[in-house]
């Protein structure tokens, strides 16, 4: 009598597992270094922050060297000129009117260029425009 030998029908999930957490590791360490964008000192003040319920801002980034760096379009790290600026800020606000808008300067960079990217934002029609700080 020869006995018949059936086939293991399991699957084997470890190996899934695995490269589930190598994924999740990957993704926890690129996160923040995807999010924080340009390196920007910011001054530190105590301010108050903005309701987590309101839309994800646009940022205007003014750089040491008073270079422009917005959160929205293809490339993040590449910097923009004023007109970029303007006519992005502007397309973004007739699509979503309430959008805050806030500007992240360096504390080292010169006023004038601060004060630039404000006007540069106002002549594209942003009403109010936010100032990002560090807590103390």
């Amino acid at each position: 009598m020869s006995k018949k030998r059936r086939a293991i029908a399991e699957i084997n999930v470890v190996p899934y597992i695995d490269v589930m957490l190598v994924l999740l590791i990957i993704f926890m360490i690129t996160a923040p270094i995807v999010q924080q964008g340009i390196k920007v000192e910011l001054p530190k003040v105590a301010a108050n922050s903005l309701p987590p319920e309101q839309l994800e801002p646009v940022i205007l980034t003014v750089s040491k060297t008073g270079e422009y760096y917005l959160n929205i379009g293809d490339n993040l790290k590449k910097p923009v000129s004023g007109e970029v600026v303007a006519q992005r800020v502007s397309l973004v606000l007739k699509q979503k009117p309430a959008i805050p808008v806030l500007v992240r300067g360096d504390k080292n960079v010169n006023y004038g260029a601060v004060t630039t990217a404000m006007v540069l934002l106002q002549s594209a029609g942003v009403d109010k425009v936010g100032l990002m700080t560090d807590q103390p």
